[in-house]
């Protein structure tokens, strides 16, 4: 694994207080948050493909 898999997820972090973000601070968030959102469907995907290869590989 790269070393962008041992990053600390954002939402294992302390919760965050909303009501004292401005909203570019909001909206910098949000984008903090798609980009795990995509990093998280990349290893999904990933798994799967490791998945489907051992699956064939054992499929007799």
């Amino acid at each position: 694994m790269t070393s962008d898999d041992d990053e600390k997820p954002i939402l294992g972090q302390k919760p965050m207080n909303f009501d004292s973000m401005s909203i570019g601070d909001l909206e910098d968030y949000i984008i903090a948050l798609n980009a795990e959102i995509q990093k998280t469907r990349t290893i999904i995907e990933k798994k799967k493909a490791a998945q489907n290869a051992a699956s064939g590989f054992f499929k007799t």
